[in-house]
């Protein structure tokens, strides 16, 4: 168990009646959306969230890296295939 300070306790019951749902529970999702926006992959064997949101959500911070990647400098103008058999001919 894990005991709180006394004004992290009192933030999340004011959540919690916010939104109407249990402390833990409150908690629980501070802490998902905090992993997911620090990028920390989730538990193995965890089952993905299918809501449209978190979907978008995956979506969005693939197009982000997908962008980054093409934006970076082509430094080696020979084809896929001749790479490739340069190092297969090794």
């Amino acid at each position: 168990m894990i005991n709180l300070p006394q004004e992290t306790e009192a933030l999340a019951q004011r959540l919690a009646l916010a939104k109407r749902l249990p402390v833990e529970e409150v908690i629980r999702l501070a802490l998902e959306e905090k992993v997911r926006a620090e990028g920390i992959a989730p538990e193995p064997n965890q089952p993905r969230d299918p809501s449209p949101k978190a979907v978008a959500a995956r979506r969005a911070r693939t197009d982000k890296l997908v962008a980054k990647l093409a934006a970076m400098p082509v430094l080696d103008r020979r084809s896929p295939r001749n790479i490739m058999d340069d190092l297969n001919a090794e």
